[in-house]
């Protein structure tokens, strides 16, 4: 880019409260309806950023965004932005926030070059590039800050998603609901083996009543937390086999040799009791007792 010291830094020294004013002003006029506390806020960011742009120029007359002159424009754009992804702002209100400065700067320009067409075509030229560099930044910062929040979010899901439970003494229940892929598989072994280690558990009942289907995939991924589960010295069950679930798997050819399988967690839970030494029978007056 250009040299633009000639004039446009200039400008922004000499005219920055009244560019800062008629930027307000048409941040004010947009389509957000926004509370004294955002405008506030907005005020402030406004200010700040004029005083960075300010201070980058008079350090770096050629407006190299990506030079060290320009470290707190763009260390203000990475904040802004993430500031707006979590406000819940939208893409294009939040690139408003410096393309909106256009006309503002663009009036400055002629007020100060108007005598002079040359020299004004060639800093309007230059600003419009200074601009648009930042623009495009601010919407960079802010597509990475959305990809960053969704990835904390998707990751926050899948712990919500697999949770272990603890049925008994020695019994754990691990209830899966969702289609299980390689990276869920990852979530739910870890968290089944930390709660094994952590109960000291024997048996860990691994329930499939909502997985909507069962590929070789997802069965190679089941009879994996088996076998890590195994190296931790508790024995798996699966539960939730339904009818459609059995003919999938002996059509795909899957072996669930040493597995015991279950049509409900219930009856999965009673022969892990029966295993642990319990025995449920049925009390007169209690109803139902558990004996060992």
């Amino acid at each position: 880019m250009a040299s633009i010291r000639s004039k446009l830094a200039d400008i922004f020294d000499n005219r920055e409260q009244e560019i800062a004013q008629s930027w307000l002003e048409r941040q004010a006029a947009g389509t957000r309806r926004l509370s004294p506390a955002e405008q506030h806020e907005i005020n402030r960011q406004s200010r700040e950023f004029l005083s960075a742009i300010k201070g980058a120029m008079q350090q770096d007359g050629a407006a190299n965004i990506a030079g060290p002159a320009w470290a707190p424009v763009r260390e203000f754009l990475s904040n802004f932005s993430a500031s707006r992804a979590k406000a819940g702002f939208t893409p294009t209100e939040t690139a408003s926030f410096i393309f909106s400065l256009k006309q503002p700067v663009f009036d400055a320009l002629r007020q100060e070059l108007g005598q002079d067409a040359n020299a004004l075509a060639a800093e309007t030229w230059r600003a419009t590039e200074l601009l648009d560099a930042l623009g495009l930044l601010t919407a960079e910062s802010f597509q990475k800050s959305r990809e960053d929040m969704i990835s904390r979010q998707q990751a926050e899901l899948l712990e919500l998603s697999t949770p272990v439970v603890q049925l008994w003494d020695g019994i754990l229940a691990l209830p899966l609901i969702g289609t299980l892929d390689s990276s869920r598989t990852q979530v739910v072994m870890q968290n089944l083996l930390d709660a094994i280690v952590k109960t000291r558990s024997d048996f860990a009942i691994i329930d499939i009543t909502g997985v909507p289907v069962v590929d070789t995939l997802v069965a190679q991924h089941l009879l994996k937390t088996v076998a890590a589960a195994r190296l931790m010295g508790a024995e798996c069950l699966i539960s939730g086999i339904r009818p459609q679930i059995a003919q999938t798997i002996i059509h795909l050819g899957v072996d669930l040799a040493g597995v015991v399988t279950k049509a409900t967690l219930a009856d999965a839970f009673a022969i892990a009791m029966r295993r642990i030494g319990y025995t449920v029978v049925r009390d007169q007056k209690t109803k139902i007792a558990v004996e060992r």
